[in-house]
């Protein structure tokens, strides 16, 4: 049974921040991330993909916005006023997550050809930076007199993805130009907007979780108040009108204080963004109230309208929420950015809390609903996501709205972020990922190195690798939800009774130099009955493996619409290292019928066909 849908009873979780003589600081949070560049990826699942995105997406992207779209141009036009705008008027955050993606993809792969192709960008951003710091390349083309006049035209949106960027940026390299434009970009809408100024409300949220990021490279407490206020500002009735029509502040997330909300409405990547910010700014301004409302709002999406792929937003007409298991599969919104955003918000509700329920959800969102999101090539994208095709969805070279395809460059070379956390006492192992990463906690440095086949095998390896003298530490490792029986074993011997807290195993002992650790998960093959109010798959089961996600083709099932799943069914998994770039593949067996899954991720990378991951079962 998906237990993210039937679960009864909903579970309340209870908001424990450390604190600091500083409350502005972000140490505030209980865990933080180990950053991904002291993480060197090496298995045989990912790293592959890291090599393809530095290789293949990001020349895609690049060759895009300098030659196939006018959004370069535009900054170039914008830096001497003249000259049309190309496009629509949220391109230039596009641009910036690509550059984000540049920034990120520096730090592990050192480039001086691509960071030079960075620096030439961001030379013409200054250049179109106006002499009062705003910077849209929209408004400096079509009017800057309109600047600041409608709050769906997504001016701090844009400014928020540019401040993500330049923050990567510097980390990156260490340069501070274009965070000396953001600066002054941030600098100009708290001239504008704030406290005894203008009200404003962002259509479209980003800038929140920006601006905490910059208050963190800054210093500057004037950041992280801005974002504070921006958050503070929704639903007291401020909204404008947005671009058709009066400001529907269900889709805006302007229908009440966000502190009050108990549901999630309205477009799904703008929620996830501004629960993002939330998040952010709650440890940091000590707001319990945001916390609360965070627990609420996530129970509300995953145990009523999360899809089994950890997709979110089953509408296409506001790109986000209906009601409650309103779950369709052919019409299916699930925008690749939405799942990413997912991967983001539970990541830092984690941070907040120690929950592994937080890291399975990230999990689940991360193999499935935004990995399926670009091609094994990684040259071609998917901006929707559906869970059943005609045959006739596949993914695009680019879009016309490009957010899908410069999210995923900016979010793949990330994925290190998310495999470890610190705290005061423990290692979080959060996922299962082949790597070697230098952890620094306290006084204490320590050298982890991860040996697995994740997601195709559940055992993980690894191997403690001590700088000076032993540790004394828990090491907290993550029990996957869908891991029903489990083994550890320290330096080859099995350890019993190992306690669990909140879906970790706490292993506390003093680590000595070259120590090892083995988890082994078992990973059977699941048969997933849905909750019944999820009216589309009555009478139907997906498959699951381990974290993944599976999913017929017709190109593997040439009787597809007569293939039935049984109470009978017989189920084998096998791993085909050619097939799909290598993957377990599972045939399930009834009668004198068989049908072929391969992972949902996987699915239109071959001929074109139907597919689906629900399938018609009878008992």
């Amino acid at each position: 049974m998906n237990k993210y849908l039937i679960s009864l009873f909903l579970i309340l979780i209870v908001l424990s921040c450390a604190t600091t003589k500083n409350k502005e600081s972000s140490s505030s949070k209980i865990i933080n991330q180990v950053n991904f560049s002291n993480v060197k990826i090496t298995d045989n699942f990912w790293a592959p993909r890291l090599k393809s995105h530095v290789t293949t997406t990001l020349p895609v992207c690049i060759d895009q916005i300098e030659n196939k779209t006018g959004r370069i141009r535009n900054f170039e036009n914008a830096a001497i006023g003249a000259g049309e705008h190309s496009g629509i008027f949220f391109d230039d955050s596009d641009v910036y997550k690509a550059l984000e993606g540049m920034a990120y993809s520096l730090i592990n792969n050192p480039n001086p050809e691509l960071e030079k192709k960075c620096d030439e960008w961001i030379d013409k951003f200054a250049k179109a930076q106006q002499p009062d710091g705003y910077i849209n390349t929209y408004y400096t083309l079509t009017g800057l007199d309109k600047r600041w006049d409608n709050m769906d035209k997504h001016e701090m949106y844009c400014a928020g993805h540019m401040i993500e960027a330049a923050v990567a940026y510097y980390k990156a390299t260490g340069k501070t130009k274009l965070l000396d434009v953001s600066i002054r970009m941030a600098d100009h809408m708290m001239n504008i907007f704030g406290p005894e100024k203008r009200h404003w409300v962002p259509g479209h949220e980003e800038i929140e979780l920006a601006l905490v990021k910059l208050f963190e490279v800054t210093k500057e407490k004037k950041y992280l108040d801005f974002a504070y206020w921006l958050l503070e500002e929704r639903g007291h009735g401020y909204g404008s009108k947005g671009r058709e029509g009066e400001w529907d502040p269900i889709h805006y997330q302007d229908v009440m204080p966000v502190k009050d909300l108990e549901e999630i409405h309205g477009h799904a990547v703008r929620a996830m963004y501004l629960f993002c910010g939330m998040a952010d700014v709650a440890p940091l301004k000590q707001d319990t109230a945001y916390i609360q409302a965070l627990n609420r709002l996530w129970d509300d999406v995953v145990l009523k309208k999360m899809y089994i792929t950890g997709g979110i937003g089953s509408s296409g007409h506001n790109e986000g929420f209906t009601v409650p298991y309103d779950l369709p599969n052919y019409d299916a919104y699930c925008e690749t950015c939405a799942s990413v955003g997912m991967v983001f918000w539970n990541s830092r509700m984690h941070r907040l809390t120690g929950d592994s329920k937080y890291i399975d959800i990230l999990e689940r969102s991360l193999y499935n609903g935004a990995l399926a999101g670009v091609s094994l090539k990684g040259d071609r994208f998917f901006y929707v996501n559906p869970l059943a095709s005609h045959g006739d969805h596949h993914r695009k070279e680019w879009y016309g709205t490009a957010c899908c395809p410069s999210q995923i460059s900016r979010f793949l070379p990330s994925i290190g972020n998310y495999i470890y956390g610190v705290s005061d006492n423990a290692v979080w192992v959060n996922l299962y990922i082949g790597n070697n990463a230098e952890i620094k906690t306290g006084k204490d440095n320590f050298i982890i190195s991860q040996e697995t086949d994740y997601p195709w095998n559940g055992t993980v390896k690894l191997s403690i690798n001590l700088l000076k003298k032993p540790i004394k530490k828990e090491i907290r490792l993550r029990i996957p939800e869908w891991c029903k029986q489990y083994s550890i074993a320290i330096n080859g011997k099995r350890v019993e009774n190992i306690p669990v807290e909140k879906g970790f195993a706490v292993i506390n002992r003093k680590w000595h130099n070259s120590d090892n650790l083995t988890l082994t998960l078992d990973m059977p093959i699941e048969v997933v009955e849905d909750d019944p109010r999820v009216k589309e798959n009555i009478g139907k089961r997906a498959i699951q493996r381990g974290p993944l996600v599976y999913c017929m083709e017709e190109t593997d099932n040439r009787l597809f619409d007569e293939l039935k799943l049984s109470s009978n069914s017989e189920f084998d998994s096998t791993f085909n290292p050619t097939l799909l770039n290598g993957i377990t593949s599972i045939k399930a067996v009834t009668g004198n019928q068989t049908i072929t899954l391969i992972p949902y991720y996987s699915w239109d990378n071959r001929e074109a066909g139907q597919m689906k991951v629900w399938i018609d079962y009878k008992e």
